[in-house]
């Protein structure tokens, strides 16, 4: 059978006349450029790992690089091989049962057959360079996902079911998504930008690797009446010019329930006021403040008019003094 000879010298960068520790160093170089791991999605770079594996495999091995250097000198890369007399039927069984060389040449399985015990790198994950075949567990790597909450979700915390989208390897390594379901435990008081983190929750490991872990960056949705300021919340309070004159007591929305505040006399608009402990903050809560705003009555009938009329005409008050 006639098949494309493969120059492994010329795959892995060295002479002829290279030393075992010049061989393991190029192919160390090679492997770690290449892995498939390293290089997910290029074909290429699978295709150059799985050269530089082949050539490392037999120049590794005194008996194979000899036998492989028996060639002669004169075979060049890309041409067609037919083994010598005496090259038929013979194998590499190795020490133990060896491994499949199925992702191996045909040029190499000419030469060398299919069973034999080898080292270095296996496509899949890195191996140990000391010649252990097992693929070293690797960690997942970490993931991170929007976590949505309510303002008052995070003022109370507990915990909170959440559906996230996961890829995972399908049927001939192709990528599949689908959702998973996971319990997430607020902590009371969690600020916007926050990161929970999801022990195991995040990628899959390699090789029976550990998960890595997920982190669920928080998100606080906008409110209709609060708004964020750091570990505050601020809420807007109308109220009419006497009021604001005279001072009043009146009903006031917070995160957990409404409660009555007592308005001084003479605030004036953009004034806060402060509900202590109503903020966000656990154990240590941030403040509600409570933003006066003043607003002028319209549509005045006559009567009214003329009451507004004799206010201003009594009153000393200037807004625009110092």
């Amino acid at each position: 059978m006639s098949v494309e000879y493969k120059d492994y010298y010329k795959i892995l960068g060295v002479g002829k006349s290279a030393s075992q520790e010049e061989i393991s160093k190029a192919f160390k170089r090679l492997a770690r450029k290449h892995h498939p791991d390293l290089n997910p999605g290029d074909a290429g770079a699978e295709a150059r790992f799985k050269e530089a594996n082949e050539a490392y495999e037999v120049l590794k091995d005194p008996e194979k690089r000899k036998l492989y250097d028996q060639l002669g000198p004169n075979w060049q890369h890309g041409q067609n091989f037919q083994p010598p007399p005496g090259f038929e039927n013979i194998r590499f069984g190795g020490q133990g049962a060896g491994f499949d060389a199925g992702g191996f040449s045909d040029f190499f399985e000419t030469i060398f057959g299919g069973g034999f015990s080898g080292g270095g790198f296996r496509q899949g994950g890195f191996q140990d360079f000391g010649g252990q075949h097992a693929r070293r567990p690797r960690r997942g790597a970490d993931a991170e996902a929007v976590l949505e909450l309510t303002l008052e979700e995070a003022y109370r915390g507990g915990p909170k079911n959440v559906t996230i989208q996961e890829q995972t390897a399908g049927p001939g390594g192709m990528p599949t998504m689908h959702t998973k379901t996971l319990e997430v435990k607020i902590p009371a008081g969690v600020r916007d930008g926050a990161r929970i983190r999801l022990g195991g929750q995040g990628n899959p490991g390699a090789a029976g690797g550990p998960a890595g872990d997920l982190y669920m960056r928080v998100r606080i949705l906008p409110h209709r009446l609060f708004r964020v300021d750091g570990d505050d919340v601020v809420t807007d309070l109308f109220l009419a010019p006497w009021e604001a004159a005279l001072g009043t007591t009146v009903t006031v929305p917070t995160l957990e329930r409404s409660v009555e505040m007592t308005v001084p006399p003479g605030v004036s608009s953009g004034q806060k006021l402060r509900l202590r402990g109503k903020g966000l903050g656990g154990g240590a809560c941030g403040d509600q403040l409570v933003r006066i705003m003043i607003r002028t009555p319209r549509n005045l009938d006559e009567a009214q008019r003329k009451l507004w009329q004799e206010l201003a005409q009594a009153s000393r008050f200037d807004p625009r003094a110092d």
